[in-house]
This record gives structure tokens, C-alpha cells and sequence, in this order.
């Protein structure tokens, strides 16, 4: 993926990827890291964080552990980067089944949608515009689910739906300060999130079916996408949801 960029676009700048040791997540980090960049990503648990960085793959400055819905753990986060030029922000979790459940759903809520905002809000002052310097970029990830209905997973669905609204709020909010704030929403990509999902023949066919493209994502097909959007080529562009899902929401 990072071919289709200069090798040293993101040279001297600071990225944190939240939720950056896995799939997705882990995809973007590793983007940005090889275009340059010092990348800390977070996991939920240590024993993530310690997985992510024996990973022969990995490029990061640092893994880790962090709870988005604790503001101690991501201010001390924050606190230790000397500066910060891009955030991502793909922790998030899904319950199939469980979501009707007021409990589960609750907590889907507040590590999807409500972490989200609470790693913008923290984040902010450190990605504002200095003098001389641009201001950083926000990249939130929705989903296709942002759009479309989950029977089985209505919590999912719900705080998919509330990043797309949250990051249009924020683009008009921050956008004084010079920070552009985006969202990716991926379609069905091959992660550990959907491993069930790829395992049935059934549920598969009929994703791959319904793709014009004709396959599972991958995740650096969502990378790249990442890195445009906090790239100088995405310069005029706030506020803004890239669907990346091989043509599944033009049906």
C-alpha cells in the first residue's frame, strides 16, 4: 500500500493509533510507520500490547495498553507523546447476538462511540495548529453499519452510526484550531472481528455476492485510505465519511 505514497510523506510527525495492534488498526500503524512517521499504537490488554510488538511486523514506536473509556489511562497516554500530528481512533468492539442486551450494549456504546470522542477531546490541544505548523488530522472509523441496519448487532450498528454524526460535529468544532477531522467506513474486511463470519459459507457468499469488487477486504485496502485522508493531498477535506468497502453501499 504505502507504494502508492512518497517513502517519507510522514517523516518527523507523531501518530497514535487507538486500538492499533490488530487487523485494521494494525494495518494503518504499520502505513504510516513505513511513510515515516513515529507511530505508538494501543491494545486493550498488556498481553495484546506484548503480542503486537513479538510481531515480526511491527514498526511501531511502542504498543500500549489502554481503556477508552478511562480518562486517566488515555491522558497519561497522551501526556507521554512529545507531540501529536494524526490520530486514529479504531478501538471498538462487536457482541453479535449479545447487543439487545442493555448491558452489552451500554458498553459497546462507550468504547465505540464514546471512546472515540473521548480521545478527540483529549487529544485536541495537542494536535491544535501551532505557529509555522498545520493543524493534525482526526481519523475516526465508521462502519457500512454506519448506514445500514445489524438485526444482531443493534449496539454496533448504533455507535457505527453516532462516529459519522460525531465526525461532522467535530470537523465544524475543530476546524478553526486547523485540525481536519474524517472518517473511514469499511466494509467487510478479513479481521479477527469477522473471523465467524468468513468461516460460514453461507453468510460469506452472500457478502462477496452482494460486493461488486468480489472479495473481502483486506486491511491495508482500509489503510491507504487512512493515510490520504491525513495526507497534504486531503488538505480541503473535513468532515467527510470514505466509504471503503469494494462498492458494498452502492446497491
Amino acid at each position: 500500500m504505502q507504494d502508492a505514497f512518497r517513502p517519507d510523506l510522514f517523516t518527523g510527525q507523531v501518530v497514535l493509533v487507538v486500538g492499533g495492534t490488530t487487523g485494521i488498526g494494525a494495518a494503518i500503524a504499520n502505513a504510516f510507520a513505513a511513510l515515516g512517521a513515529v507511530v505508538t499504537v494501543s491494545g486493550a490488554t498488556r498481553l495484546e500490547c506484548a503480542a503486537a510488538r513479538e510481531n515480526p511486523d511491527f514498526s511501531c514506536r511502542d504498543a500500549v495498553p489502554l481503556d477508552v473509556r478511562d480518562d486517566a489511562s488515555a491522558r497519561t497516554l497522551l501526556a507521554d507523546l512529545p507531540r501529536l500530528d494524526v490520530l486514529v481512533n479504531c478501538a471498538g468492539i462487536i457482541r453479535r447476538n449479545d447487543e439487545h442486551e442493555i448491558a452489552v450494549f451500554e458498553q459497546v456504546l462507550a468504547i465505540n462511540l464514546t471512546g472515540t470522542m473521548r480521545m478527540c477531546a483529549l487529544a485536541r490541544d495537542k494536535l491544535k495548529a501551532a505557529p509555522g505548523k498545520e493543524g493534525g488530522s482526526i481519523v475516526n472509523t465508521a462502519s457500512v453499519l454506519s448506514y445500514l441496519g445489524g438485526g444482531l448487532v443493534p449496539g454496533y450498528s448504533a455507535s457505527k452510526g453516532g462516529v459519522v454524526q460525531l465526525t461532522k460535529s467535530l470537523a465544524i468544532a475543530y476546524a478553526d484550531e486547523g485540525i481536519r477531522v474524517n472518517a473511514i467506513a469499511p466494509g467487510w474486511v478479513a479481521t479477527p472481528l469477522t473471523q465467524t463470519l468468513q468461516q460460514d459459507p453461507e453468510r460469506s457468499d452472500a457478502i462477496v455476492g452482494r460486493t461488486p469488487l468480489r472479495r473481502w477486504g483486506q486491511p491495508d485496502d482500509i489503510a491507504g485510505a487512512a493515510v490520504f485522508l491525513c495526507s497534504p493531498a486531503a488538505r480541503f477535506i473535513t468532515g467527510a465519511i470514505l466509504p471503503v468497502d469494494g462498492g458494498y453501499l452502492a446497491y
